[in-house]
């Protein structure tokens, strides 16, 4: 993905050039959020297990050697990592005038659909990217937050309509740093403050993972925008600085 930004006119711009990096609080200004439910239950990886080459006597505590006796030690068992468990939050739910009803859900399982995400990008305005990158930069993100409208009809039979509107993502060493990537949010439900709570939830999913240096790379138009939300340009005379292919 091109270090591309969406928000507030057009949630959108390309060729970016200012690196802004952000310090936060572990309080969000997030206002406290309705929990709906969590579809994906944590996970657990751990390395390869120990294959046991040695013989019997081998293997026991204690091994004869030039006549003296050694304590051998086992192998350290491997640490198990505990994956986050992703979040889904009702950010704002309304009657719309026809009688349906409407969500928007904000969620960090990075459940996407690639042919929605090219056609909201269409909405904003970006230039198309192959869809082999698109889905290789979701996969390769360490979180990948997004926002779907559901819209429920009023009818007997409550049809069901999910449509992408918002999304974020970020890379990380998964240990100190992290940089949020293409913010947008569709041009249709903009005003209404869903990215500046996309960006504030992404940033409190980030803190709560531990990962407190967080940083974006932002147009001119946007600044003020990541201004509000605690980012800072050039934080301690710190430069961003770019490497592009000559041809």
């Amino acid at each position: 993905m091109a270090p591309a930004f969406a928000a507030a006119p057009s949630f959108s711009v390309c060729g970016v050039r200012i690196p802004i990096s952000c310090r936060f609080e572990t309080q969000s200004t997030v206002p406290t959020l309705r929990f709906l439910r969590n579809r994906v239950a944590a996970k657990t990886r751990s390395g390869a297990p120990w294959s046991l080459k040695a013989g019997l006597w081998d293997s026991l505590s204690f091994l004869k050697n030039n006549n003296s006796t050694e304590t051998v030690e086992p192998p350290p068992a491997p640490l198990e990592i505990e994956e986050p468990l992703p979040q889904e939050l009702v950010l704002l739910e309304r009657t719309l005038p026809d009688g349906s009803t409407e969500q928007i859900l904000f969620s960090s399982a990075g459940d996407v659909d690639i042919y929605d995400l090219q056609a909201l990008c269409d909405k904003v305005g970006w230039p198309r990217r192959p869809l082999s990158k698109i889905a290789a930069s979701l996969r390769n993100s360490y979180l990948v937050a997004t926002l779907h409208s559901i819209i429920r009809s009023s009818g007997t039979e409550r049809e069901e309509k999910k449509q992408l509107i918002g999304m974020a993502r970020a890379t990380s060493d998964h240990a100190f740093n992290a940089t949020i990537w293409d913010v947008l949010v569709d041009p249709s439900y903009q005003g209404q403050g869903l990215g500046k709570a996309l960006m504030e939830k992404v940033i409190r999913t980030l803190l709560q993972r531990d990962i407190n240096n967080i940083t974006l790379f932002a147009d001119n138009k946007v600044v003020d925008f990541y201004k509000n939300l605690g980012f800072e340009v050039d934080p301690q005379g710190i430069k961003g600085m770019f490497w592009y292919p000559r041809f």
